[in-house]
This record gives C-alpha cells, sequence and structure tokens, in this order.
C-alpha cells in the first residue's frame, strides 16, 4: 500500500503561483499512475491532471493547459502540481491519488483511483 501526504496549499492571489506536493510512503511512485483531482463545495470531485506509470505521459484537463504542469521526482518519491495564473476558480480543496492498474484512457476518472491523500486547501482570490 502506499500513504500519500499533500502539501503546499494556501491562499494566492488571483494570477499568484503555487506548487502542491504530494509525498508518498510505503512504496515507490513507480509503482502508481498517479493524479491530481480538486473539489469545490458544492461541486463534484473534478480531474486536474495526471501521470501514467511510466511518468512519461502527463494528462491534463483542458481548463488547465498552458498554466499547470504535473511531474514528480523519483528520489524524493513525491509528485508535484505547478500552478501558475491562479483563477478565482480554482480554489478548492486538491488531492493526490494513485493507484498501480489504471489503463491510461482512465486516468481521468476518479473512481478508478485506490489511494487517496486528505487534500490540501487553495484559496485564490479576486
Amino acid at each position: 500500500q502506499v500513504r500519500l501526504v499533500e502539501t503546499g496549499g494556501g491562499l494566492v492571489q488571483a494570477g499568484g503561483s503555487l506548487r502542491l506536493s504530494c509525498a508518498a510512503s510505503g512504496s515507490s511512485v513507480r509503482a502508481y499512475a498517479m493524479a491530481w483531482f480538486r473539489q469545490a463545495p458544492g461541486k463534484e470531485r473534478e480531474f486536474v491532471a495526471a501521470l501514467s506509470r511510466s511518468g512519461g505521459y502527463p494528462v491534463l484537463a483542458d481548463s488547465e493547459k498552458g498554466r499547470f504542469t504535473i511531474s514528480r521526482d523519483i528520489p524524493k518519491n513525491t509528485m508535484y502540481l505547478q500552478m501558475n495564473a491562479l483563477k478565482p476558480e480554482d480554489t478548492a480543496v486538491y488531492y493526490c491519488a494513485a493507484d498501480r492498474s489504471i489503463i491510461f484512457s482512465q486516468l481521468s476518472r476518479p473512481n478508478q483511483y485506490d489511494y487517496w491523500g486528505v487534500g490540501t486547501q487553495v484559496t485564490v482570490s479576486s
């Protein structure tokens, strides 16, 4: 099993940047497809970005392309989400997720992931 802990959230003004981290323990990130999701109050959990197990094929939601970047550091066993040009509508709790056996076409589906962190709050003020 893998345990996931997100950090890096906070309050930022519109147009600013944040970098979220998802530290994994108990297993190597190389064994998992990993993703970021977010959930705003009263809304469903929404896909943000994902990396396949190989790490070579980042997938981003259309609204995040050009603003967000997903990456991982294998020696640090950590996944990152660099968020630039933040907007008030990016305000949400951001969750890290992992799974060993997701096929590429399913990376954006939250119900395909077995392991989740507890989330980190991102608030973007206008």
